[in-house]
């Protein structure tokens, strides 16, 4: 974030900021930084979350995801809290988290990629085979046999599903 913006908002008035609040909570609701944010966790990863009290990037674990919200395991007082998927900040893996809160300024510098582009029927055809995550977050692969309007017939290992465009995904042959 750029360190002159910080700066001036103190001298910024109620309406602009209250303006600036609801620009940042619209660019937030994107169903697409959602969906992008849920593919870079799993349960069970170790994960850092901004402490709204105290301002702070505090380690937690994943321990379920729900539509718009993760529910997280603070080890250390081994209590269970949720939290919306934008205060989560994933670690790779190898990497220590921090236990002390950390700063935008001390952390690295990259910018961020732009959310994933949601597929659309055009995208598919029958007899791709695909996957998907189920409502028990379980990957599903499976063949598309039917084109709807705003789903796709699959079959799953004899079952059959319809999914919304949104969540397939094309599976790659390697």
């Amino acid at each position: 974030m750029r360190i002159k913006l910080i700066e001036d908002l103190p001298m910024a008035t109620s309406a602009e900021l209250y303006q600036l609040s609801w620009a940042i909570d619209q660019l937030l609701a994107d169903p697409r930084r959602i969906v992008q944010a849920r593919t870079q966790l799993h349960t069970g990863q170790p994960v850092q979350f901004f402490d709204w009290n105290t301002g702070k990037l505090l380690p937690a674990r994943v321990i379920s995801m729900k539509d718009r919200r993760a529910t997280l395991l603070d080890e250390s007082s081994r209590s269970h809290f949720t939290v919306p998927y934008e205060a989560i900040v994933s670690t790779p893996s190898g990497e220590p988290m921090a236990t002390t809160g950390a700063t935008a300024s001390s952390n690295k510098q990259t910018k961020p990629s732009p959310p994933p582009e949601i597929p659309r029927r055009e995208d598919f055809r029958i007899g791709n085979r695909v996957s998907f995550t189920d409502r028990d977050l379980q990957q599903r692969v499976g063949m598309i046999v039917r084109i709807n309007q705003r789903t796709a017939t699959l079959d799953c290992d004899g079952q059959t599903w319809r999914v919304a465009f949104g969540l397939l995904r094309h599976l790659v042959d390697i």
